[in-house]
């Protein structure tokens, strides 16, 4: 294991990678698991962190047979059956909080997240096997949405709990700045909003490590949506407060271990990446808009990937999240059309 000098702004600290299923230790008592998904994102990182009396878990995966056979596999070879206290969850997100619930009844663990993130993911996880709500239909046609992908936003409604197993129906709530003793050091909650609720980052001053979850991640920008459930939403407001909170709440040579990607150091150049491509986007988003444009018409402005169906709906959150930042900034107003579908023009 070689880690890395602080040279470039982003430089990542191991050279080495986990095959898929496998761990690698990336830090005194800290074990990089990665674990598959069956998503484009092809992987998440989770982390065990080790101690004499036995191990405390950080993100499960989604809920499925293989990921479960994985545990299996890390319970007996890497854990060798030790005992499990905890299992932190960062956020809601299937592949962050999936075997949660399974893997606290196979541990007999105690489940410690955020409120919020512990709330939502209960309500998400009971919208499956109900049928699509009319808000949700109403708001993805108000985006502009064409009678195939409305079809296919119904039938990928409820979607989100075929990959969560149920949570425990108790929990121990995570808070900012809270300080919390695991494998005998101590870490800081560190919250983050925007790409969910309250997400959970944890930091050991000590060892100057940050388990980041999707907050900061070293290649790509976690997805920041507004979605049926609360239409004027502005989480890209709280996605940019939170990107400066966190840069004042950590240093710039902790060793960041992101839930996608390869650990690395440069956090605070890499906060500052991401805040400076979304403010680009709403710039050219602003643009784009001099004329009339629907939310499914700014994708141009925002990706650079192509936008098909498979991430339409998020790539569609996203556009949104980005317009309601530039209307409660009173840069673009917004008109409804004849056909209830919504129109974004900027402000002279």
């Amino acid at each position: 294991m070689q880690h890395a000098i602080v040279t470039d702004p982003i430089q990542y600290a191991l050279e080495d990678t986990p095959e898929k299923g496998a761990t690698l230790p990336v830090a005194p008592g800290i074990h990089w698991l990665r674990m598959p998904l069956p998503f484009a994102l092809s992987h998440i990182n989770l982390w065990l962190l080790e101690s004499a009396d036995g191990w405390n878990i950080v993100d499960t995966g989604v809920n499925s047979d293989e990921s479960h056979a994985v545990w299996h596999n890390v319970f007996s070879d890497v854990m060798r059956n030790a005992p499990v206290e905890r299992i932190f969850v960062t956020h809601m997100h299937p592949d962050h909080a999936g075997c949660a619930g399974w893997l606290c009844n196979e541990l007999d663990a105690d489940l410690w997240m955020s409120r919020e993130e512990y709330l939502l993911c209960r309500i998400l996880t009971a919208d499956t096997g109900r049928e699509t709500p009319r808000a949700g239909i109403d708001f993805y046609h108000a985006a502009g949405f064409p009678p195939e992908a409305m079809d296919r936003y119904q039938e990928l409604f409820g979607l989100f709990g075929r990959f969560v197993s149920p949570l425990p129906d108790s929990f121990t709530r995570l808070q900012d700045e809270d300080n919390v003793a695991i494998a005998g050091q101590n870490w800081e909650v560190v919250v983050g909003r925007g790409h969910s609720p309250e997400h959970a980052c944890l930091y050991s001053a000590k060892n100057n490590v940050l388990i980041a979850g999707d907050q900061l991640l070293p290649r790509i920008s976690s997805n920041v949506s507004v979605f049926p459930t609360e239409p004027a939403a502005n989480p890209l407001a709280e996605w940019m407060a939170s990107l400066r909170y966190l840069k004042d709440r950590i240093p710039d040579d902790v060793l960041v271990l992101p839930a996608h990607g390869k650990p690395f150091y440069g956090a605070h150049t890499r906060l500052d990446q991401l805040a400076n491509e979304h403010e680009a986007c709403l710039d050219a988003l602003e643009k784009l808009c001099r004329k009339p444009q629907r939310a499914v018409d700014t994708f141009s402005s925002l990706f650079k990937a192509e936008i098909r169906s498979s991430n339409l709906i998020m790539a569609t959150g996203e556009s949104i999240a980005h317009l309601n930042y530039l209307m409660q900034e009173g840069r673009i107003e917004r008109f409804a059309d004849d056909a209830g579908v919504h129109w974004y023009q900027s402000r002279p």
